[in-house]
């Protein structure tokens, strides 16, 4: 689920990077964003909401919604939408406001 040939619009690909999401090993392109490299990998919930646990997907991508909040890298509150990914991060699902690490 990666466009690779437009009409109009270029798509550099850039180096093939391994990353793990929730305990499961996949791939991305270095420097796309979390959630495109989820998206492209048939990802389509990133979060459930707190109150009422309704489903989330990939909404905004400019990092202004909460839709897309994980934990990177043991980071919580990771806005994915707008977050490079880099070759061995370690995401997330995110429960609820997130905790931090003691």
């Amino acid at each position: 689920m990666r466009i690779k040939e437009h009409p109009i619009l270029e798509f550099p690909t850039g180096k093939e990077v391994k990353f793990t999401f929730d305990g499961q090993e996949m791939t991305g392109i270095e420097g796309e964003p979390i959630a495109a490299a989820l998206h492209a990998a048939g990802v389509r919930v990133l979060r459930h909401s707190p109150r009422l646990g309704r489903a989330r997907g990939f909404f905004c991508a400019i990092g202004t919604c909460s839709s897309c909040l994980m934990t990177v890298d043991g980071v919580p509150n990771v806005r994915v939408c707008i977050e490079p990914l880099k070759e061995g991060m370690v995401v997330q699902t995110q429960k609820g406001h997130g905790v931090l690490p003691v």
